[in-house]
């Protein structure tokens, strides 16, 4: 006969740390995603006052508190799965962290961690191209770094961003991930309370220094 096991209680780092209002706070921040979809490489600056367990920034906090919930499961790299984050996520969502990246719905990755490629997530089918991965990408800085010129839908000309951190494998990472179109995945790039929306659409070059 096997012993009761203990359900695991969350911390103090689980249980804090949310929106304040979570009604107001998640519509604005949902606002602010569907306006740097429509809109690639525009900054967004998340305003609600939040403390998402480190190493997770601000920003890709208030996305996960706004998109997440436990109909989608979330993929989490080795810095993040180690901290509280999965409790935290869990206690204020419900989502559920699968450790399987073509499971996740969403995919949440701390600075610093190597890629080599967007494929190993689920980038959706032909008849289905929406049942895949939306990657949030923490880096360094959202300006300040080597430009980047973005065109496409949403982008009247060219717009130019100039993120710091980016992986160095990341236009070819990206120019693969757009050939698969009307497959592939979106990527949100956070840093501190910031962050831009590069939707699989879009088409990014680096401009000559």
């Amino acid at each position: 006969m096997s012993l009761p096991t203990t359900p695991t209680i969350p911390g103090n780092d689980a249980l804090t740390g949310g929106f304040a209002d979570p009604v107001f706070d998640a519509q604005s921040v949902f606002k602010m995603m569907m306006d740097a979809m429509a809109r690639p490489g525009t900054i967004q600056t998340v305003i609600s006052d939040i403390a998402p367990p480190a190493p997770l920034d601000i920003a890709a906090g208030a996305i996960g508190l706004t998109l997440c919930d436990h109909d989608t499961p979330v993929w989490l790299s080795a810095g993040l799965a180690k901290s509280a984050m999965p409790e935290w996520l869990s206690f204020h969502t419900g989502a559920t962290v699968t450790s399987e990246r073509i499971e996740a719905r969403f995919a949440f990755i701390e600075a610093g961690v190597a890629l080599a490629s967007f494929n190993q997530f689920a980038v959706g089918t032909q008849e289905y191209p929406d049942r895949s991965t939306t990657l949030v990408l923490e880096i360094e800085a959202l300006k300040g770094g080597k430009e980047l010129a973005l065109s496409g839908p949403g982008i009247a000309d060219i717009r130019m961003i100039a993120p710091v951190g980016l992986p160095d494998t990341f236009l070819r990472i990206w120019n693969d991930n757009r050939a698969l179109f009307p497959r592939g995945v979106d990527l949100v790039l956070t840093a501190g309370r910031q962050f831009l929306c590069l939707p699989r659409t879009t088409k990014i070059i680096a401009t000559e220094m």
